[in-house]
């Protein structure tokens, strides 16, 4: 699985959570919702500034994407882009999942 933001989303991250050097943003699945892979789930996020058994991890202007091990079963077999867009609102933090062939 990979973890793909955007400069634009990163950018968000930053600011909206006063993210920097060194900090983490964890993903994973939390029950009730939907997403165009999962009925009954949605793709939460915290702040996590360390990670205790990362299942995939990516960095971006020093700032550590990742999720956990626990969460694999959420994003087995995708990879997850993360992108802003400022026009889409409420929701300005746009996921996008690709399927990778991950067994």
């Amino acid at each position: 699985m990979k973890i793909i933001v955007t400069d634009a989303a990163s950018k968000w991250f930053q600011t909206e959570m006063g993210l920097g050097n060194g900090n983490g943003v964890r993903f994973y699945g939390k029950v009730y919702g939907k997403t165009p892979v999962h009925d009954g789930f949605s793709l939460a996020l915290t702040r996590d500034d360390d990670p205790n058994d990362v299942y995939t991890q990516t960095d971006k202007d020093g700032i550590h994407y990742f999720v956990d091990e626990d969460d694999r079963w959420f994003f087995k077999g995708y990879d997850l882009k993360v992108d802003f867009d400022p026009k889409k609102d409420p929701e300005n933090v746009v996921y996008t999942y690709q399927e990778n062939g991950e067994l």
